[in-house]
Protein backbone atom coordinates (compact mmCIF):
# COMPACT_ATOMS: atom_id res chain seq x y z
CA UNK A 1 0.00 0.00 0.00
CA UNK A 2 1.41 3.47 -1.01
CA UNK A 3 0.99 6.46 0.73
CA UNK A 4 -1.02 9.06 -1.11
CA UNK A 5 -1.89 12.60 -0.07
CA UNK A 6 -5.24 14.31 -0.46
CA UNK A 7 -7.56 17.06 0.67
CA UNK A 8 -11.03 16.98 2.01
CA UNK A 9 -11.63 18.87 3.93
CA UNK A 10 -8.35 19.34 5.23
CA UNK A 11 -4.76 17.82 4.05
CA UNK A 12 -4.51 13.97 5.02
CA UNK A 13 -1.44 12.20 4.79
CA UNK A 14 -3.03 8.36 4.74
CA UNK A 15 -1.32 4.90 4.56
CA UNK A 16 0.32 2.41 5.56
CA UNK A 17 3.80 3.69 7.47
CA UNK A 18 2.39 7.49 6.68
CA UNK A 19 3.62 8.26 10.07
CA UNK A 20 7.07 8.41 9.13
CA UNK A 21 6.70 11.74 7.66
CA UNK A 22 6.26 13.11 10.65
CA UNK A 23 9.79 14.75 10.89
CA UNK A 24 9.06 16.62 7.40
CA UNK A 25 5.40 17.97 8.39
CA UNK A 26 6.72 19.40 11.45
CA UNK A 27 9.81 21.37 9.61
CA UNK A 28 7.03 22.29 6.94
CA UNK A 29 5.41 24.33 10.11
CA UNK A 30 8.54 25.34 11.57
CA UNK A 31 7.13 23.27 14.53
CA UNK A 32 10.52 22.90 16.59
CA UNK A 33 8.87 22.76 19.74
CA UNK A 34 4.88 21.43 19.70
CA UNK A 35 2.85 20.03 22.27
CA UNK A 36 2.54 16.36 22.10
CA UNK A 37 -1.05 15.73 23.32
CA UNK A 38 -1.94 12.03 24.30
CA UNK A 39 -3.31 9.79 27.17
CA UNK A 40 -1.45 8.00 30.23
CA UNK A 41 -2.34 4.52 28.95
CA UNK A 42 -0.39 5.40 25.33
CA UNK A 43 2.11 7.16 26.73
CA UNK A 44 3.39 4.53 28.06
CA UNK A 45 3.10 1.79 24.79
CA UNK A 46 5.90 1.30 22.29
CA UNK A 47 3.30 3.14 19.34
CA UNK A 48 4.03 6.32 21.50
CA UNK A 49 7.46 6.31 21.57
CA UNK A 50 7.61 5.36 18.62
CA UNK A 51 6.00 8.70 16.96
CA UNK A 52 7.94 10.62 20.15
CA UNK A 53 10.67 9.40 18.66
CA UNK A 54 9.81 11.47 15.33
CA UNK A 55 9.45 14.95 17.55
CA UNK A 56 12.71 14.96 19.15
CA UNK A 57 11.53 18.74 20.61
CA UNK A 58 7.88 17.90 21.75
CA UNK A 59 6.53 18.75 25.10
CA UNK A 60 4.52 15.66 26.51
CA UNK A 61 1.06 16.29 27.64
CA UNK A 62 -0.23 12.83 28.34
CA UNK A 63 -3.56 13.79 31.21
CA UNK A 64 -6.26 13.42 28.89
CA UNK A 65 -9.00 11.60 30.39
CA UNK A 66 -11.25 8.94 28.28
CA UNK A 67 -13.88 12.13 28.61
CA UNK A 68 -11.56 15.18 27.97
CA UNK A 69 -12.84 17.97 30.49
CA UNK A 70 -12.36 21.91 30.28
CA UNK A 71 -9.66 21.48 33.71
CA UNK A 72 -7.57 19.35 31.42
CA UNK A 73 -7.86 21.28 28.07
CA UNK A 74 -6.66 24.40 30.85
CA UNK A 75 -3.89 22.18 32.07
CA UNK A 76 -2.12 21.74 28.44
CA UNK A 77 -2.67 25.07 27.97
CA UNK A 78 -0.73 25.61 30.86
CA UNK A 79 1.50 23.31 29.79
CA UNK A 80 1.94 25.08 26.12
CA UNK A 81 2.46 28.55 27.56
CA UNK A 82 5.06 27.61 29.95
CA UNK A 83 7.23 25.33 27.28
CA UNK A 84 7.35 28.02 24.57
CA UNK A 85 5.49 26.10 22.23
CA UNK A 86 4.98 26.79 19.21
CA UNK A 87 2.08 24.33 17.37
CA UNK A 88 0.49 20.86 19.03
CA UNK A 89 0.69 17.18 17.28
CA UNK A 90 -2.34 14.70 19.08
CA UNK A 91 -2.08 11.50 19.18
CA UNK A 92 -4.41 8.76 20.14
CA UNK A 93 -8.01 8.26 19.70
CA UNK A 94 -10.87 10.08 20.08
CA UNK A 95 -10.19 11.79 23.39
CA UNK A 96 -6.15 13.35 23.04
CA UNK A 97 -7.64 14.58 19.63
CA UNK A 98 -10.07 16.39 20.97
CA UNK A 99 -8.27 17.86 23.89
CA UNK A 100 -5.84 18.61 21.58
CA UNK A 101 -8.15 20.92 19.70
CA UNK A 102 -9.66 22.51 22.73
CA UNK A 103 -6.23 23.24 24.22
CA UNK A 104 -5.02 24.51 20.58
CA UNK A 105 -8.37 26.92 21.01
CA UNK A 106 -7.91 28.02 23.80
CA UNK A 107 -4.05 29.04 23.59
CA UNK A 108 -5.15 32.18 22.01
CA UNK A 109 -9.01 32.73 22.18
CA UNK A 110 -9.65 34.44 25.62
CA UNK A 111 -13.66 33.15 26.38
CA UNK A 112 -14.42 30.77 28.81
CA UNK A 113 -14.86 27.21 26.68
CA UNK A 114 -18.84 27.53 27.80
CA UNK A 115 -18.35 30.85 25.33
CA UNK A 116 -17.86 28.43 22.56
CA UNK A 117 -21.08 26.31 23.15
CA UNK A 118 -22.18 24.76 19.82
CA UNK A 119 -26.33 25.45 20.65
CA UNK A 120 -24.90 28.81 21.65
CA UNK A 121 -23.65 29.71 18.37
CA UNK A 122 -20.21 29.69 19.86
CA UNK A 123 -18.39 29.31 16.39
CA UNK A 124 -19.24 32.53 15.63
CA UNK A 125 -16.68 33.26 18.21
CA UNK A 126 -13.63 31.33 16.89
CA UNK A 127 -11.18 32.92 14.94
CA UNK A 128 -8.16 31.29 12.23
CA UNK A 129 -5.73 32.41 14.92
CA UNK A 130 -4.99 29.12 15.49
CA UNK A 131 -1.67 27.42 16.06
CA UNK A 132 -0.58 24.35 13.70
CA UNK A 133 -2.22 21.48 14.79
CA UNK A 134 -1.04 17.65 13.09
CA UNK A 135 -3.60 14.79 14.06
CA UNK A 136 -2.70 11.54 14.05
CA UNK A 137 -4.81 8.91 15.46
CA UNK A 138 -4.34 5.44 17.21
CA UNK A 139 -8.09 4.19 16.21
CA UNK A 140 -10.58 4.48 13.50
CA UNK A 141 -13.97 5.59 15.26
CA UNK A 142 -14.11 9.56 15.97
CA UNK A 143 -12.59 11.01 12.99
CA UNK A 144 -11.54 13.68 15.04
CA UNK A 145 -8.26 14.04 12.85
CA UNK A 146 -10.01 15.63 10.31
CA UNK A 147 -13.16 17.41 12.12
CA UNK A 148 -14.07 20.52 12.77
CA UNK A 149 -15.60 20.12 16.46
CA UNK A 150 -14.29 18.96 19.51
CA UNK A 151 -16.38 17.17 22.51
CA UNK A 152 -15.55 18.41 26.45
CA UNK A 153 -17.05 17.93 29.34
CA UNK A 154 -17.46 21.64 31.00
CA UNK A 155 -18.24 22.64 34.30
CA UNK A 156 -20.45 25.15 33.64
CA UNK A 157 -22.69 22.90 31.83
CA UNK A 158 -21.82 19.65 33.66
CA UNK A 159 -22.24 17.92 30.16
CA UNK A 160 -20.06 17.02 27.23
CA UNK A 161 -20.28 19.99 25.38
CA UNK A 162 -19.66 20.28 21.61
CA UNK A 163 -17.40 22.85 20.00
CA UNK A 164 -17.97 23.61 16.46
CA UNK A 165 -15.97 25.81 14.03
CA UNK A 166 -14.44 25.13 10.24
CA UNK A 167 -11.28 26.93 11.92
CA UNK A 168 -10.87 23.74 14.29
CA UNK A 169 -9.84 21.61 11.58
CA UNK A 170 -6.16 19.84 11.97
CA UNK A 171 -4.04 21.93 9.78
CA UNK A 172 -3.08 18.16 8.76
CA UNK A 173 -4.28 14.62 9.30
CA UNK A 174 -1.66 11.26 9.03
CA UNK A 175 -3.96 8.63 8.79
CA UNK A 176 -1.54 5.32 9.34
CA UNK A 177 -2.83 2.12 9.78
CA UNK A 178 -0.46 0.10 11.51
CA UNK A 179 -0.93 2.32 14.68
CA UNK A 180 -3.66 0.68 14.53
CA UNK A 181 -2.65 -3.34 14.25
CA UNK A 182 -2.58 -3.62 18.43
CA UNK A 183 -6.08 -2.09 19.62
CA UNK A 184 -7.59 -4.61 21.77
CA UNK A 185 -10.53 -6.54 20.30
CA UNK A 186 -13.03 -4.53 22.68
CA UNK A 187 -11.83 -0.54 21.73
CA UNK A 188 -11.37 -2.25 17.97
CA UNK A 189 -15.50 -2.67 17.99
CA UNK A 190 -16.24 0.56 19.95
CA UNK A 191 -14.58 2.81 17.78
CA UNK A 192 -15.76 1.20 14.76
CA UNK A 193 -19.40 1.23 15.95
CA UNK A 194 -18.92 4.73 16.60
CA UNK A 195 -17.59 5.39 13.15
CA UNK A 196 -20.68 3.08 11.70
CA UNK A 197 -23.18 5.15 13.78
CA UNK A 198 -21.36 8.83 12.60
CA UNK A 199 -21.98 7.53 8.91
CA UNK A 200 -25.56 5.88 9.51
CA UNK A 201 -26.90 9.12 11.62
CA UNK A 202 -25.36 11.96 9.16
CA UNK A 203 -26.99 10.09 6.64
CA UNK A 204 -30.89 10.24 8.07
CA UNK A 205 -29.95 13.27 9.50
CA UNK A 206 -32.00 16.51 8.51
CA UNK A 207 -30.57 18.79 5.59
CA UNK A 208 -29.75 18.94 2.61
CA UNK A 209 -26.02 17.87 1.69
CA UNK A 210 -25.70 15.00 -1.31
CA UNK A 211 -21.79 15.48 -0.67
CA UNK A 212 -22.03 14.20 2.89
CA UNK A 213 -24.87 11.85 2.04
CA UNK A 214 -22.66 10.01 -0.59
CA UNK A 215 -19.94 10.13 1.70
CA UNK A 216 -22.00 8.49 4.39
CA UNK A 217 -23.51 5.72 2.71
CA UNK A 218 -19.86 4.66 1.04
CA UNK A 219 -18.75 4.87 4.96
CA UNK A 220 -21.38 2.60 6.58
CA UNK A 221 -20.59 0.21 3.85
CA UNK A 222 -16.90 0.32 4.41
CA UNK A 223 -17.70 -0.25 7.84
CA UNK A 224 -20.07 -3.37 7.50
CA UNK A 225 -17.74 -5.41 5.36
CA UNK A 226 -14.29 -4.28 6.92
CA UNK A 227 -15.12 -4.48 10.73
CA UNK A 228 -16.03 -7.75 10.93
CA UNK A 229 -12.56 -8.83 9.05
CA UNK A 230 -10.79 -6.79 11.55
CA UNK A 231 -12.29 -8.56 14.47
CA UNK A 232 -11.30 -12.07 12.99
CA UNK A 233 -7.92 -10.78 11.97
CA UNK A 234 -6.48 -8.00 13.68
CA UNK A 235 -3.35 -7.71 11.59
CA UNK A 236 -5.55 -7.49 8.52
CA UNK A 237 -3.61 -4.32 6.84
CA UNK A 238 -6.33 -3.66 4.43
CA UNK A 239 -9.18 -4.13 6.48
CA UNK A 240 -7.38 -1.83 9.26
CA UNK A 241 -6.85 1.48 6.35
CA UNK A 242 -10.75 0.33 5.11
CA UNK A 243 -11.65 1.27 8.63
CA UNK A 244 -9.74 4.04 9.49
CA UNK A 245 -11.47 5.64 6.26
CA UNK A 246 -14.39 4.84 6.85
CA UNK A 247 -13.49 6.60 10.20
CA UNK A 248 -13.05 9.75 8.60
CA UNK A 249 -15.44 9.85 6.09
CA UNK A 250 -18.08 9.68 8.93
CA UNK A 251 -16.00 12.68 10.41
CA UNK A 252 -16.51 14.73 7.07
CA UNK A 253 -20.17 13.67 6.58
CA UNK A 254 -21.24 14.80 10.03
CA UNK A 255 -20.87 18.30 9.00
CA UNK A 256 -24.30 17.55 8.13
CA UNK A 257 -25.57 16.45 11.60
CA UNK A 258 -25.68 13.70 13.55
CA UNK A 259 -28.97 12.38 15.94
CA UNK A 260 -30.70 11.41 19.04
CA UNK A 261 -28.16 8.49 19.41
CA UNK A 262 -25.59 10.71 20.39
CA UNK A 263 -27.63 12.67 22.28
CA UNK A 264 -28.54 9.65 24.18
CA UNK A 265 -24.54 8.38 24.14
CA UNK A 266 -23.08 11.52 25.52
CA UNK A 267 -24.41 11.69 28.88
CA UNK A 268 -24.04 7.36 28.88
CA UNK A 269 -19.91 8.21 28.77
CA UNK A 270 -20.07 10.97 30.90
CA UNK A 271 -22.29 9.96 33.46
CA UNK A 272 -21.85 6.40 33.70
CA UNK A 273 -18.09 5.39 32.33
CA UNK A 274 -19.58 3.76 28.83
CA UNK A 275 -17.31 4.14 26.14
CA UNK A 276 -18.52 6.35 23.83
CA UNK A 277 -18.43 3.91 20.91
CA UNK A 278 -19.80 1.31 22.65
CA UNK A 279 -22.89 3.14 23.93
CA UNK A 280 -23.67 4.51 20.27
CA UNK A 281 -23.71 0.60 19.28
CA UNK A 282 -25.99 -0.13 21.78
CA UNK A 283 -28.61 2.60 21.30
CA UNK A 284 -28.81 2.59 17.30
CA UNK A 285 -30.66 -0.11 16.90
CA UNK A 286 -33.51 1.39 19.53
CA UNK A 287 -33.07 4.79 17.24
CA UNK A 288 -33.24 3.86 13.95
CA UNK A 289 -36.82 2.00 15.08
CA UNK A 290 -38.28 5.38 16.29
CA UNK A 291 -37.24 7.42 13.20
CA UNK A 292 -38.62 4.72 10.60
CA UNK A 293 -42.04 7.10 10.55
CA UNK A 294 -39.84 9.90 9.17
CA UNK A 295 -37.32 8.89 7.02
CA UNK A 296 -38.26 5.31 5.78
CA UNK A 297 -36.72 5.67 2.06
CA UNK A 298 -33.49 6.41 3.76
CA UNK A 299 -33.27 3.38 5.90
CA UNK A 300 -34.31 1.34 3.07
CA UNK A 301 -31.58 2.77 1.36
CA UNK A 302 -29.11 1.36 4.19
CA UNK A 303 -30.82 -1.94 4.19
CA UNK A 304 -30.10 -2.36 0.61
CA UNK A 305 -26.38 -2.10 0.99
CA UNK A 306 -26.22 -4.14 3.72
CA UNK A 307 -27.87 -7.29 1.85
CA UNK A 308 -31.83 -6.63 3.10
CA UNK A 309 -33.77 -7.06 6.12
CA UNK A 310 -34.64 -4.79 9.26
CA UNK A 311 -31.81 -1.87 9.18
CA UNK A 312 -32.22 -1.91 13.41
CA UNK A 313 -31.84 -5.83 13.51
CA UNK A 314 -29.41 -5.64 10.53
CA UNK A 315 -26.75 -3.38 13.48
CA UNK A 316 -28.03 -5.73 16.02
CA UNK A 317 -26.49 -8.23 14.24
CA UNK A 318 -23.66 -6.29 13.76
CA UNK A 319 -23.20 -5.40 17.12
CA UNK A 320 -23.26 -9.33 17.95
CA UNK A 321 -20.54 -10.63 15.35
CA UNK A 322 -18.32 -7.74 16.88
CA UNK A 323 -18.76 -8.18 20.07
CA UNK A 324 -20.84 -5.93 21.74
CA UNK A 325 -23.31 -6.88 24.64
CA UNK A 326 -27.09 -5.59 23.41
CA UNK A 327 -28.29 -3.70 26.57
CA UNK A 328 -27.61 -1.08 28.24
CA UNK A 329 -27.54 -3.16 31.65
CA UNK A 330 -24.93 -5.09 30.74
CA UNK A 331 -22.82 -2.64 30.96
CA UNK A 332 -24.00 -1.55 34.34
CA UNK A 333 -26.40 0.93 33.90
CA UNK A 334 -29.18 1.22 36.18
CA UNK A 335 -32.91 2.02 36.00
CA UNK A 336 -32.61 4.18 38.13
CA UNK A 337 -30.09 6.89 36.48
CA UNK A 338 -32.03 6.99 33.55
CA UNK A 339 -34.40 9.78 34.73
CA UNK A 340 -31.46 12.13 34.88
CA UNK A 341 -29.47 10.54 31.84
CA UNK A 342 -32.66 11.97 29.77
CA UNK A 343 -32.57 15.42 31.46
CA UNK A 344 -28.94 15.45 30.11
CA UNK A 345 -29.85 13.96 26.49
CA UNK A 346 -32.17 16.57 25.78
CA UNK A 347 -29.47 19.09 26.68
CA UNK A 348 -27.20 17.66 23.78
CA UNK A 349 -27.62 19.48 20.84
CA UNK A 350 -27.25 16.63 18.37
CA UNK A 351 -31.00 15.45 18.58
CA UNK A 352 -31.57 18.47 17.32
CA UNK A 353 -30.81 17.41 13.56
CA UNK A 354 -32.53 14.03 14.21
CA UNK A 355 -35.24 13.20 10.84
CA UNK A 356 -37.92 12.77 13.79
CA UNK A 357 -38.18 15.82 16.47
CA UNK A 358 -37.48 14.40 20.12
CA UNK A 359 -38.89 15.32 23.76
CA UNK A 360 -37.44 14.24 27.07
CA UNK A 361 -39.93 11.74 27.06
CA UNK A 362 -38.85 10.10 23.67
CA UNK A 363 -35.51 9.76 25.13
CA UNK A 364 -36.38 8.56 28.18
CA UNK A 365 -38.38 5.67 26.88
CA UNK A 366 -35.45 5.19 23.87
CA UNK A 367 -33.21 4.64 27.64
CA UNK A 368 -35.90 1.98 28.58
CA UNK A 369 -36.55 0.42 25.66
CA UNK A 370 -32.04 -0.65 25.92
CA UNK A 371 -32.01 -0.93 29.02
Amino acid sequence: MSVSTFSFPTTILFGAGAAAGLPGELDKRGLSRPLLVTDAGLACTPLFARVAALAPGAVVFSSVEPNPTERTVLEGVACYQQNGCNGIVGLGGGSPLDAAKAIRLKVTHELPLAGYDDLLDGGAHISANLPPYIAIATTSGTGSEVSRSTVITIAATNRKTVVFSPHLIPSLAIADPELTLDLPAHLTAGTGMDAFTHNVEAYISKGFHPICDAIALSGARMVWESLPRVMAEPRDIEARAQMMMASMMGAIAFQKGLGATHSLAHPLSSDCGMHHGTANAVMLPFVLDFNRVAVSARLADLEAQFGGGDIANQVRDLNQRVGIAPRLSDYGVAEAALPALADKAIQDGCHQLNPRPCTREDLLALYCAAL
